[in-house]
């Protein structure tokens, strides 16, 4: 016969299964989410690369011009939903929470950091970035941007999104895990995109590297 204290003992011991179960279910989700955030990587990498575009240019003719961007932008926009997936909706670990009065002003600094995105995009054309200007038929590339936020640092897409990731107020192990991943990734992918803005306009690129630093922004131009 269960006596009143072997039923506590044995629902204690029913809690902490059920919590190590949750725990463990937490974790393997930040698990998946970095074993996607690395096939996502690999793909979007390889589509990136110059000479995959030559291949598909080789396969495809001059529609390859006009249609390649977009396509990468929207492959790119659908291979991300997964990520809100996972971060949103499935149960995850909370690492802090930052209180009152602090967690409004790192909200400010997101704030500053997506318009800060924004007015890079901007300089970029946002047109050219999504794919658009290339399908209305403006296939060649245009001049190097090297005003405004460019004229500050070399890669301010790469160094705002880091900062926009890393301002959350409330961080869990997925999000730890994702923004690690992607700021690892973003220098990955500032050195990368150097090497094709190199190649494309050779001795005016290398003049701007030389007076630009590539993350930490210069107070004047």
């Amino acid at each position: 016969m269960v006596t009143v204290k072997s039923r506590a003992h044995l629902e204690e011991i029913a809690a902490r299964v059920v919590e190590r179960m949750e725990r463990d279910f937490m974790t393997s989700n930040a698990l998946t989410l970095i074993v996607y955030f690395v096939f996502f990587a690999a793909v979007h990498s390889l589509l990136a690369d110059p000479r995959f575009k030559g291949r598909a240019r080789q396969a495809l003719g001059r529609a390859s011009d006009r249609w390649y961007r977009l396509a990468f932008a929207l492959l790119a926009m659908a291979m991300v939903l997964p990520f809100l997936y996972i971060l949103v909706f499935l149960p995850d670990r909370v690492l802090y929470v930052v209180p009152a009065p602090w967690r409004w002003l790192m909200a400010a600094g997101q704030v500053l950091a997506a318009l800060a995105l924004l007015s890079a995009l901007r300089q970029m054309g946002i047109a050219r970035f999504l794919g658009l200007a290339q399908l209305r038929g403006q296939i060649e590339a245009g001049a190097l941007v090297t005003d405004g936020l460019y004229c500050h640092l070399r890669n301010p897409l790469f160094l705002f999104g880091a900062i926009f990731l890393w301002l959350f107020p409330t961080m869990t192990l997925s999000l730890l895990a994702f923004n690690i991943i992607a700021t690892v990734y973003f220098y990955i992918g500032a050195r990368h995109e150097e090497r094709s803005l190199r190649k494309e306009f050779r001795e005016e690129y290398e003049d701007y590297r030389q007076k630009v630093p590539m993350f930490l922004p210069r107070p004047r131009c």
